[in-house]
Parts: C-alpha cells; structure tokens; sequence
C-alpha cells in the first residue's frame, strides 16, 4: 500500500506525518486489496482568518475507490474522523465481495 500526503498552502511538520502514516496503515486490517491511499490535508480559511483543518483521504481498491472529506478544528480529529468514515466504507465493500 503506497500512501501520498499531500498539504495545500502549508509545510506539516514530521509529528503530523507520522501521525498519518500511523492512522493510515491500519486500513490493511479492513481491506486487503489496498493500492493507494492519496491524503490531502487543507487549511479552510474564511476569508483571512483560518477556520478549520480539513482532511481528504482517497483510497484505491480494484474496480472501486472510497472518498471521505472531515474538517474539525485540528488536523489529528479530522484524521481520526475520516479514518472511522472510510473504514466503514471499506467493511461494507469487503462484505459485498464476500457475499
């Protein structure tokens, strides 16, 4: 499973990276056909003031991909939000392959 962390108008220091790439890696244990998982972390600024931190994680399984978008007032919460969404999405397509 390759993972990409891509930060739009901001550096993310290595504590954050590593937080991801933890977070991230469980995904094995719901789907196992994982090839890519593409993660966007965002800045939501409203006009000059920044409101929120914003997470977008894309993960590539075979014939189909899962998408989820979860913003909160710091990156770790958004993660851990988006992580719980994308992984019920993965149990629920593992569960139709098997049936």
């Amino acid at each position: 499973m390759n993972i990409l962390i891509q930060t739009v108008h901001f550096d993310a220091d290595e504590k954050l990276i590593a937080f991801v790439n933890k977070k991230i890696s469980k995904l094995n244990t719901f789907h196992d056909r994982i090839t890519n998982v593409l993660v966007y972390l965002k800045l939501d600024s409203l006009s000059k003031t920044i409101k929120d931190k914003v997470v977008e994680i894309n993960v590539h399984i075979p014939k189909k991909d899962c998408f989820v978008k979860a913003s909160s007032k710091t990156f770790e919460t958004s993660l851990e939000m988006a992580v719980e969404m994308v992984a019920a999405q993965l149990k629920k397509r593992k569960d139709k392959l098997a049936a």
